[in-house]
Parts: C-alpha cells; sequence; structure tokens
C-alpha cells in the first residue's frame, strides 16, 4: 500500500544485501548483519554528522507501511546496537535516528530503512543537508572499521 517504487527498481540495498556493491556502497561498508536486518555505513553524509549509519531489513519492502512486525523488531534491534556503537567509537555527544516514508516524507530509497546519525552539540543536522559529493570508500572506511571491531568484540544482537 503506498507503494512508489517504479516498475523494474533495481534496489541498491538488495544488491549490497546479496553481496553485491555499487559506487556508493561497498561490502567493506557493512558493520553488522543478522538474519533479519543489515547496517552499514552510508556514502550520504551531512556536514557536521559524518559516518552515519543505515539500517535495513534483509527482506525487501519498500516502506513502513509494507514492513512486516517481525522484520520491524530486527531493524530496531539493529537501531539500538549501532546507536550504542556509535557512540561507544565515534566520541559524538549523542544520536539521532530517523525514517521516511513516501516522496512527500522525502523517501528516495525504494527499501525501508532507517538512518542513525552522531549528533555533536551544536551540529545543526536538522537545518542542514546532505554534502554535494557522496563520500568516498576511503573516507567511509575508517567509521566502518571502528564500528566492526566494536561489533567484533562482543556478542550484540542473538540470533531468532
Amino acid at each position: 500500500m503506498f507503494n512508489h517504487e517504479p516498475a523494474g527498481y533495481d534496489c541498491p540495498f538488495c544488491l549490497v544485501l546479496a553481496g553485491g556493491e555499487d559506487n556508493l556502497t561497498s561490502q567493506q561498508d557493512v558493520v553488522l548483519r543478522t538474519d533479519r536486518a543489515m547496517a552499514f555505513v552510508a556514502s550520504r553524509w551531512w556536514p557536521n554528522n559524518l559516518g552515519h549509519v543505515l539500517v535495513v531489513p534483509t527482506g525487501h519492502h519498500e516502506n513502513l507501511y509494507d514492513l512486516p512486525s517481525v522484520d520491524g523488531h530486527a531493524v530496531q534491534d539493529a537501531v539500538r546496537a549501532v546507536a550504542i556503537a556509535i557512540r561507544h567509537t565515534y566520541g559524538c555527544d549523542g544520536i539521532s535516528t530517523r525514517q521516511h516514508n513516501e516522496p512527500a516524507g522525502y523517501q528516495d530509497a525504494w527499501h525501508y530503512h532507517v538512518h542513525v546519525f552522531p549528533r555533536y552539540k551544536d551540529d545543526n543536522l536538522y537545518n542542514t543537508t546532505h554534502l554535494a559529493q557522496p563520500a568516498t570508500r576511503e573516507e567511509r572506511e575508517p567509521y566502518a572499521q571502528r564500528l566492526r571491531s566494536y561489533f567484533a568484540d562482543r556478542a550484540v544482537i542473538p540470533e531468532s
């Protein structure tokens, strides 16, 4: 219901979930994966909130309206784990999450996803827009490495 995914849509998140890569996301960006959720460092960055993470369900669901509860719970568990990991490893002052549905709700990728942003005092996140150029693999790697190391050192989410 309330779907906007065009016919023949090549989902970039499904590509990464299947082990592929494109010019915006590589397998090195993946920091956490469970049976029902995956998290990776996003290539679209905001000027004062570098290294934000996207969390997606492993099944293709366009938006919140289509998301089965079991997948929503798995995504939320991963969002929480990523938020804690970012808080421990980025030196930030807090975390914000946000999720968008439909074009009027600012959704532009047709696979449900949640943004997890590192927050800093006076970072002005909600009054800025993303940078014009995506972050390169080299720019994303230090953030992904911090998070992968954090998760490698602890059991984070029990498998269902």
